[in-house]
């Protein structure tokens, strides 16, 4: 791993003697209206500043109830999340902008000010899977477009930045939660004190464990964090040394299959017979064993039940200081991540009969190879489980040897008096070292479709009793050697950026700008990169002294034939905008941008990289652009506020999709292609008394407008883009109880870009009960999907096949949660 050095400028700083304070995050304003300082050079109030912004405060985050980091931020107005894998590597993205692959390409995800990871579309590991929300989160801050893209790194969508308490209010907290209907029990605290007039700390976090949402069979949640850090502050500034530590591990709930009747454009959706869309998963202790090759081609075996394992430790820093009339403020921290994937993906789905036919040809005969029915023989497959359904599924094995990151991020800032108003000048210097090094196998095997955490593992034999699959295997690998892979990269970034502003009177504009340069090392092995050297061979895995017919499709590596990766790439971005406070409580601007974000692994293992020099084969590929244009007004009075912003988007963007076909063939495409969108964000706020409404919504109309290998697409919407998502959430604050509810929607979308099959609307009530008996004392009943409602997050197919059978994922029915708080 390759590590920086904190930036000299430190030095002399951390030198100057403390007298009286004065610490950046100063106690913020009660209301939604607070200063905002994420994505822009200096924090500001949001009606002074051409930007489009959100911000979720602590108490806004508690009533939503939510089981996990996607189901928080669904609320912020234009981010489109789909969480429906559960805890991590779930998909994010922003106005409009495409969602060809997953995670969060255009969208940086952040802790206090730092990147969690570089890029947060990393293939099986995504920034949200080392993120957690607890009682540490003091507010959520986004900023949609604007300087996002010239202040944050890879980040021309928009920036989500989680902030951490730190010990400027004392006292804290303790809670317990129970799963009233799902299996989950947690304990959360946190704590936070001044040790003097100068010197204060916190420290806070988490420990859970339990089944989860959905019926696995087996305790697929356990682990927790903890989070701690300690600021000093100084006469002219402060200085915070902040730690981290999570080891967590959650299961990833990936497709299973779902009826589907009617029509394309009008389809109903429901779950095979004895099969509960919103309850179960595919997941069970009948089908976790992993059996496959290492990155060095030894026999590894590992257990899907390990699900998504996420360990990150971290230390970092965060100063500020006023020094000569500037403001120098520096950020740094290093990670060592670590960690594992493991999850079982369906790739096809099918009758019983007919993959005995596919695998055993005539007469092919089915048996159960695990699970307590092990030997036996199914004679009748259209009868099992009473859907007579088998699939044909992959085991993902990803382990994680380095996503090990450091990063530092350095600006100073001046006001100049200039012609009766405030000229704002910044300049900096961003830095990182971002590792890539996993080891990653897709294996092939064949399962029932059955609820209750109890699907098998199935075998095939032949009329003739000849086996064709081993212990439930097809083949140790899919699609030959496909997808077994190892990844040793590191992702150099330096970025100096710069920035000016000029407010007189009622007036303020600026613009800033950004030079990205990027320096990629590594190698890589896989048989794609081998041209056919090494791939598929003979090995005896489960070491009886027999090969057999799985045994002779193993997928290996060659590893005297790496691909080598060698290449730099650079570009610039810059943002300007002009804003006009009316009056004190109102508003409007107007902001044009250009970012760019690096298009990191997902050109690896594609023809746009020469494995011999490692050199790029066209410089375009290194990096995609979004540009945006936006006017917007903001309003605010004591007990209102309002916010609404047309936006303009155009996207530039190299891909890689990965599908499997109706045979089950792992199918990846490789994407050149343009997008454009246009809509209306809306943000408001009211209270009235003891009422208080919040809502936020995004209408959308996007279309792809370019595709260099499917010009037939161009004029379609993207995939899973509604043209309105929305969030509304009313309650009523007493002295002694808050109620209400959070209310999540959608309209409908394509789940392909051929635009055929469309993902029903849907709407999520999520109710809260608070009572506070005492002061310290307080009782949370918390209610996800109230209705139960069937809600599909995605589907793998374009159009209904002739099975009227396709793969997708559906968000949890109703689960219900009790919380006991006691603060101190």
């Amino acid at each position: 791993m390759k590590y920086l050095y904190v930036s000299a400028a430190i030095a002399p700083l951390l030198m100057i003697a403390p007298a009286v304070a004065q610490a950046a995050d100063a106690a913020k304003p009660a209301n939604r209206e607070a200063v905002f300082s994420t994505g822009v050079a200096k924090g500001r109030d949001r009606l002074d500043s051409a930007t489009s912004t959100s911000a979720l405060r602590e108490s806004e985050i508690e009533v939503l109830g939510a089981r996990s980091l996607g189901e928080v931020l669904r609320n912020i107005p234009g981010i489109r999340a789909e969480y429906g894998i559960g805890e991590g590597n779930a998909n994010y993205s922003i106005r409009g902008l495409p969602l060809s692959g997953t995670g969060s390409k255009y969208v940086q995800l952040q802790e206090d000010g730092l990147p969690v990871l570089e890029f947060g579309d990393l293939q099986q590991f995504t920034s949200d899977m080392f993120m957690r929300s607890d009682l540490n989160l003091s507010a959520i801050e986004t900023i949609r477009g604007g300087s996002a893209s010239t202040f944050a790194s890879n980040s021309p969508g928009g920036v989500i930045n989680l902030i951490s308490k730190t010990g400027d209010t004392e006292g804290g907290a303790v809670e317990a939660t129970y799963g009233l209907n799902y299996g989950e029990k947690r304990v959360d605290g946190d704590y936070g004190y001044k040790i003097s007039d100068t010197l204060r700390m916190h420290i806070g976090g988490f420990y859970r464990e339990g089944e989860g949402p959905r019926d696995v069979g087996f305790t697929a949640y356990k682990g927790g964090q903890i989070k701690a850090n300690i600021t000093k502050t100084l006469e002219n500034g402060y200085v915070r040394v902040y730690a981290k530590y999570l080891d967590d591990r959650t299961p990833a709930y990936q497709f299973v299959p779902i009826r589907v009747t009617g029509t394309n454009a009008d389809p109903t959706f429901s779950g095979p017979t004895n099969f509960d869309l919103k309850t179960d998963s595919l997941m069970s202790p009948h089908n976790g064993n992993i059996l496959t090759l290492d990155g060095d081609n030894n026999i590894l075996r590992d257990d899907v039940r390990g699900g998504q394992h996420a360990v990150s430790k971290s230390i970092g820093l965060d100063s500020q200081f006023d020094v000569g009339g500037w403001t120098i403020s520096e950020k740094f921290r290093v990670a060592d991540i670590s960690g594992s994937n493991m999850s079982f993906r369906p790739i096809a789905v099918a009758p019983a009969a007919a993959l005995a036919f596919v695998y055993g040809g005539p007469g092919g005969a089915l048996s159960f190879a695990t699970g307590p029915q092990t030997g036996q023989a199914i004679p009748n497959p259209t009868a099992l489980n009473g859907n007579g359904l088998l699939t044909s599924s992959l085991l993902l094995y990803t382990k994680v040897n380095s996503l090990d990151n450091v990063t530092n991020d350095i600006r100073a800032s001046r006001v100049w008096k200039v012609g009766g108003g405030n000229l704002t000048t910044t300049v900096g210097f961003y830095k990182s070292s971002q590792d890539y090094g996993t080891d990653l196998s897709f294996l092939n095997v064949l399962s029932d479709v059955r609820g209750d955490g109890d699907t098998s593992l199935i075998d095939v034999r032949t009329a003739a009793g000849v086996p064709t699959t081993q212990n439930g295997y097809i083949a140790y690998g899919i699609g030959g050697a496909l997808y077994h892979r190892t990844y040793d990269m590191n992702y150099g970034v330096d970025a100096p950026y710069a920035s000016i502003n000029y407010h007189v009177g009622k007036i303020a504009v600026g613009g800033s700008l950004r030079y990205d340069m990027g320096d990629v090392k590594g190698t890589l092995y896989g048989a794609e990169l081998g041209g056919g050297r090494l791939g598929v061979t003979s090995v005896d895995m489960n070491g009886d002294g027999r090969i057999s017919l799985a045994e002779t499709k193993v997928a290996t590596l060659p590893l005297g034939q790496p691909g080598r990766v060698d290449y730099n790439y650079d570009y610039l971005s810059y943002s300007a905008g002009v804003n006009y406070r009316i009056a004190e409580q109102l508003a409007v601007f107007g902001r044009y941008s250009r970012g760019g974000r690096a298009s990191a692994d997902k050109i690896l293992f594609t023809p746009a990289v020469n494995y011999n020099t490692g050199k790029l084969v066209d410089d375009n590929s290194a990096y995609d652009t979004v540009k945006q244009a936006e006017l917007g007004l903001k309003y605010r009075i004591a007990d209102l506020t309002f916010n609404v912003t047309a936006f303009s988007a155009r996207t530039g963007e190299r891909n890689v999709q990965v599908n499997s076909n109706a045979a089950g063939d792992i199918q990846v495409e490789n994407i050149v292609r343009g997008y454009k969108a246009k809509g209306v964000e809306l943000e408001a706020a009211v209270r009235r008394g003891p009422f208080s409404v919040t809502a936020g919504a995004t209408y959308t109309d996007a279309k792809i407008s370019k595709d260099v290998l499917h010009p037939e697409f161009i004029g379609n919407k993207p995939r899973h883009q509604a043209d309105l998502i929305y969030s509304v959430t009313p309650q009523v604050e007493l002295k002694y109880a808050t109620v209400g509810v959070n209310v999540i929607g959608t309209t409908s979308s394509y789940a392909q870009d051929t635009n055929q099959l469309k993902l029903p609307s849907y709407t999520l009530v999520n109710a809260f009960v608070q009572v506070r008996p005492t002061e310290q004392v307080q009782l949370m009943l918390n209610v996800n999907n109230l209705f139960n409602e069937l809600a599909l997050s995605d589907v793998e197919q374009a159009a209904i096949p002739a099975s009227g059978v396709v793969l997708g994922r559906a968000y949890n029915g109703r689960t219900a949660s009790a919380t006991l708080r006691y603060t101190f």
